[in-house]
């Protein structure tokens, strides 16, 4: 029993000191990614968050799907899905929770921060202040947590603001912008008319309707919207639609997106509520009748508020034009994504969004404060344009500044550095390589293999992939759009194709060879040949010869133009680096077949040449010469962990039920561990929440394998794999001379693929 006498004054409450290498204030997917990176490169690391889960907009509480530079597979960025932290949680959650439900990617979040032994989670905890010194960096900040009435002041060599809002960063004083800024602070084109697209990006909140089998009435809140027709697009509303689909329900874009934060709220519950209320008693939707409001999100998640200015600001240019920084740490790929300062309430198209080539760089010089010496920034707050950030706000992108920042403040610690310190070209590189360790993926920067031992064996396979034929044994496909395949292809070098064809009637088909002017892209903009053939009806065999050839190895484009009076003949066979592209539409990123941006706004138009999901988009049947030959072992000592320019990765023969690796030294070697990465198809955009998809195991990745030493002793074995990078730590050393590496094929109709292996 506990039993205090009246206080004549005031009770204190607890309070708690907390020491740490690297305090990260906000728990959203930028400052968990963050915070992972850091714990696990060795350093202690305390994350502050506000709320009772993780993952910030992508949480149960708000109810976004993580996204990045695949863009819903709207986009010509292939192979863009973010690699490292942010992988492996969306892998994760592909595994645990395919159909998407958001509670359960909570659970999978707060397993991967608890099972951190070197981070200290504090959910409820509120930072409100923070001191520093004369020397411009921080000393301690403030916290405060309802739930426990604690207080705790945390003390740290580094810090990260990743509270999306900036709390800290603007309380110790950094600089900062809020909104569109005028066309001659960055010379940027897409400079948006204030009267429209020129306000900030406002807030949203989602509902979830369920059919409990039997009429429920909804009774409106006073404080709902009574007249539905002051939403512009209230044609648009679907009684189908839930969460994400309604992304539209925005507003704040002419308020103060950080203190009118409440007002916004409340606007938005009386518009949700206000939909609802017409989608069940409008009697425009009689669907409905046994459908009940299931959940609407108590607090709404936002897209833009403040913008700390770093060393460096991201801009237009950057993006459009994919400028290379030697700096650069991640990447982003979404659109230009800008919405008008009204929301719901505007008449305008709920967004404008124009897309680069390409996926581009961002520079570590964009997480790090100029002013505060030892505050970095991760997710939307970090130094960029109110234009640029329109892309690199999205919560993939954010994700994967987080994991370099979390890199970057443990060399600090452990190399006595300063965050400044990195920017010096021997200190990013040494950055860079530990970031691709984990999967980072930096464009243009391979995996430095000078420690790897490797690089420094010799490597058999029991053999390899020679891709003459892309096997004629799936279904046949209507030319209604026009389809590709895209291919590496190699210079100099004359193909020809052989595809089959169901001819309806006699007709022209178009068939023509394209590549992008920049080696990396996967824009067909660059024509190589066309060819018009004369069909005559029936089922064929066509042959196409190419004249030109390519300048440089690369990835091209085998396009067949759309004609409804031809199918082609798909494959059931699947290969690592090879996919077949659709000029088809995706209206959810402004994607019609072709991007048409208004004149001198500083974008460009093109094709949009997309995949399509799992189980469509069936790669075209054909036979192929020469033969492509890029799926070479040595790919997996190349440095590259997903295709560029080429495969990169070992394919093993389709045959092959269990193909084998050896690697072979003349003198013994110690090894202490083996790290494998393997293909989870970095094409999947893997929505954490609502899309649902129609696996749970991407059929490229190998699920069993076994690791033998030089006497064919069985040193580790793996069952039912599924996430990407396997990293073995073998529980005691072995001497050897000898690894060989025995793996068992999934699927009939997909070869075994390695991008690379590392051993220490």
């Amino acid at each position: 029993m506990i039993s205090e006498p009246y206080n004549t004054g005031k009770r204190p409450l607890k309070s708690v000191k907390v020491t740490a290498d690297f305090i990260v204030a906000g728990g959203g997917m930028s400052g968990v990614c963050a915070a992972i990176t850091a714990a696990r490169a060795g350093i202690k690391v305390a994350l502050f968050q506000d709320r009772p889960v993780l993952g910030g907009n992508a949480s149960s509480e708000v109810r976004v799907w993580i996204l990045g530079a695949t863009s819903h597979l709207g986009n010509n960025n292939r192979w863009s899905r973010e690699g490292g932290v942010i992988d492996e949680i969306l892998v994760e959650n592909l595994f645990r929770n395919k159909d998407g439900n958001p509670v359960i990617l909570d659970t999978i979040i707060l397993e991967k921060v608890k099972n951190e032994k070197n981070i200290t989670l504090f959910l409820n905890t509120v930072i409100y202040d923070a001191d520093k010194d004369d020397c411009d960096r921080i000393t301690k900040l403030y916290a405060f947590c309802p739930q426990n009435e604690t207080f705790y002041e945390a003390v740290a060599k580094f810090f990260c603001d990743a509270t999306g809002d900036g709390i800290l960063g603007y309380r110790v004083g950094v600089s900062y912008r809020m909104g569109s800024e005028e066309m001659q602070v960055y010379n940027e084109k897409f400079i948006p008319d204030k009267d429209e697209y020129g306000g900030l990006l406002g807030h949203t909140i989602y509902f979830y309707s369920k059919d409990v089998g039997r009429p429920v009435k909804f009774v409106a809140p006073a404080y709902a919207l009574k007249d539905i027709t002051k939403i512009f697009r209230f044609g648009n509303i679907n009684s189908g639609e839930y969460g994400c689909k309604f992304w539209w329900i925005e507003y704040g874009g002419r308020k103060d997106t950080v203190h009118d934060t409440e007002e916004i709220k409340w606007e938005l519950w009386s518009v949700v509520y206000g939909i609802w209320n017409y989608i069940k008693n409008s009697g425009k939707f009689p669907e409905t009748e046994n459908y009940t409001l299931e959940w609407v999100g108590t607090f709404s998640g936002k897209r833009e508020s403040r913008r700390f200015l770093g060393h460096y600001t991201l801009i237009q240019r950057d993006i459009v034009e994919q400028v290379h920084f030697d700096d650069t740490v991640a990447f982003g790929g979404w659109a230009v994504d800008l919405h008008p300062a009204d929301g719901i309430y505007s008449s305008l198209n709920g967004c404008t969004q124009y897309h680069s080539k390409g996926i581009y760089e961002i520079p570590y010089r964009c997480f790090i404060s100029k002013e505060v010496k030892n505050l970095f920034f991760s997710g939307r707050n970090i130094s960029a344009s109110h234009v640029a950030h329109g892309s690199t706000r999205v919560m993939a992108t954010s994700a994967l500044g987080g994991q370099a920042v979390g890199m970057a403040a443990a060399l600090c610690i452990k190399k006595s550095l300063t965050i400044e310190d990195l920017i010096k070209p021997k200190n990013i590189k040494m950055l860079q390589q530990h970031l691709n360790l984990t999967g980072q993926s930096i464009p243009h920067v391979p995996i430095d293999n000078s420690e790897n031992l490797a690089a420094t064996a010799r490597i058999s396979v029991s053999g390899t992939l020679v891709l003459d034929m892309i096997p004629f044994d799936g279904d046949w496909r209507l030319l209604d759009i026009s389809v590709g395949q895209l291919l590496p292809l190699v210079s100099n070098t004359r193909y020809a194709f052989e595809v089959a064809l169901k001819v309806m009637e006699s007709t022209n088909l178009n068939v023509e060879l394209w590549t992008s002017t920049k080696t990396h892209n996967y824009t067909p903009d660059l024509l190589i040949e066309n060819i018009c053939y004369h069909l005559s009806e029936g089922t064929q065999y066509l042959k196409i010869n190419f004249e030109q050839t390519l300048s440089e190895d690369q990835y091209a484009f085998l396009i067949f133009r759309s004609n409804l009076n031809v199918k082609i003949q798909c494959s059931e066979k699947r290969f690592s680096g090879i996919v077949s592209v659709f000029n088809s539409i995706n209206p959810a990123v402004n994607n019609y077949g072709k991007q048409m941006p208004p004149r001198d706004s500083g974008f460009e138009a093109f094709e949009f040449w997309c995949p399509e999901r799992r189980p469509n988009g069936k790669n075209l049947a054909m036979r192929i010469a020469p033969a492509i030959v890029s799926f070479s072992v040595l790919n997996i000592i190349n440095g590259f962990i997903r295709p560029y320019l080429r495969p990169n990765a070992w394919v093993a023969d389709l045959n092959d039920s269990n193909p084998w690796l050896m690697l072979e030294w003349e003198k013994v070697q110690i090894i202490h561990s083996l790290t494998f990465y393997f293909d989870t198809d970095y094409d999947h955009p893997m929505e954490s929440v609502q899309m649902g998809h129609p696996e749970d195991v991407i059929p490229f990745c190998v699920r069993n394998y076994k690791i033998y030493d030089m006497d064919n002793k069985l040193i580790f074995e793996k069952k039912d794999n599924y996430q990407t990078i396997n990293k073995i730590v073998l529980e005691e050393s072995i001497q050897t001379n000898r690894i060989k590496v025995v793996f068992e094929k999934a699927s009939s109709d997909v070869p075994v693929a390695l991008f690379e292996i590392r051993i220490n």
